[in-house]
């Protein structure tokens, strides 16, 4: 039986890492995956899944106008897994849509995601994974204190976390510093 996982961690844990691995592991099996992207994260070039590592594949996009039912139906080629990167973009309609995947085309989806923005505040698409998802496994990252980071500070130009602004903002290592809690609430005091 198909099921709905989300994979869920801060930033720099290696989720797209883990992505591409899963990718990998289908296709030396003889089996399709099907990749899929927020076109919103243009920074490896628009429909590229890339890992911090230099692993990278090509993926269809998704945006918030896009229905991932007829995404996948018109397609007219099954597939063995469907595999989200950058899931905390979802809407929770693209959400449930990716359920229905599940629960009708019985299409296994793997989601992977921020869980929170860095206000601490969940991304829409994350939780309606958290409330909905048959499986939910956290990928673990540090903070620079050697502790578990589950938030994600957002820094500004000169390197000091912020707390205002739109809940999106696209970067990477210049922009976002994953953190344990009390680190977290330390650099937004300061803020």
């Amino acid at each position: 039986m198909a099921q709905l996982y989300f994979y869920y961690s801060a930033m720099n844990a290696g989720k797209s890492t883990s992505l591409l691995q899963s990718e990998y592991n289908y296709r030396e099996r003889g089996m399709k995956a099907l990749l899929l992207t927020a076109r919103i994260d243009d920074r490896y070039g628009q429909g590229v899944i890339r890992s911090r590592i230099g692993l990278e594949k090509p993926a269809d996009c998704f945006d918030a106008e896009t229905d991932l039912l007829a995404w996948y139906r018109d397609k007219g080629e099954t597939a063995d897994c469907i595999l989200v990167d950058e899931a905390q973009f979802l809407s929770r309609e693209q959400v449930d849509q990716l359920a229905t995947l599940v629960d009708d085309d019985d299409v296994p989806v793997l989601c992977f995601g921020i869980r929170t923005d860095f206000r601490g505040e969940l991304f829409p698409g994350s939780e309606r994974l958290l409330a909905i998802a048959d499986k939910l496994s956290e990928l673990k990252t540090v903070c620079f204190c050697g502790r578990k980071a589950i938030m994600v500070a957002r820094l500004d130009e000169n390197g000091r976390a912020i707390a205002e602004g739109d809940q999106v903002v696209i970067g990477g290592n210049e922009r976002y510093v994953s953190m344990c809690r009390r680190h977290y609430k330390e650099a937004i005091a300061g803020a």
